[in-house]
């Protein structure tokens, strides 16, 4: 399913904006941080590199219209504070998989459930997806809340899901349909 360009989605707080070669700093800084890291499919970075290559990745994803990624900055300051996305898309079915991180200083604010609905407003008024999936580790408590906050409702689990660095875990999948939107 194709995307479109990510646009500026805006919230009380908050500004939802395409990503920029910019952002190599704030995203190096958010995955090389372990204890962030701790439930992500993909191990920490450990040079600032990696962040440049994921950058430029996202960036060419966003223009083959395969994924949305937004920078998410606080409107008062544009200082980055974390991503969400939405990725995967299936034109067929009309779903996408949504994705967030949010930079630790900031955890525990609300900054979270306010993007993420913003880029589920986009997914469902926008692209007129029909559902939105979204797939953790069971040990992250604070993104199941948050998808729960939004109305999600956890489907199942995918038995060890993952090897990162050798350490296998799960995966749980929750999913949001248009009509179960609050």
């Amino acid at each position: 399913m194709p995307l479109p360009d990510a646009s500026t989605l805006s919230t009380a707080r908050l500004r939802l904006r395409p990503l920029c070669t910019e952002d190599a700093a704030p995203l190096f800084t958010m995955y090389s941080d372990t204890e962030f890291m701790r439930y992500w499919s993909f191990p920490a970075m450990t040079r600032f590199e990696q962040a440049v290559e994921y950058l430029t990745r996202r960036m060419q994803g966003a223009a083959t219209e395969t994924e949305i990624v937004w920078v998410v900055e606080l409107a008062a300051t544009h200082e980055v504070i974390g991503t969400c996305s939405l990725f995967n898309a299936d034109a067929t079915s009309k779903h996408a998989e949504i994705g967030f991180g949010l930079l630790r200083p900031f955890w525990g604010h609300g900054y979270m459930s306010e993007a993420a609905r913003a880029a589920i407003d986009c997914g469902f008024d926008v692209l007129q997806l029909h559902r939105i999936e979204a797939e953790i580790d069971p040990r992250n408590t604070a993104s199941a809340r948050v998808l729960e906050r939004l109305g999600f409702v956890r489907e199942g689990l995918l038995r060890e899901r993952w090897i990162i660095d050798g350490e296998i875990s799960d995966g749980e999948i929750y999913g949001l349909l248009r009509t179960d939107r609050r």
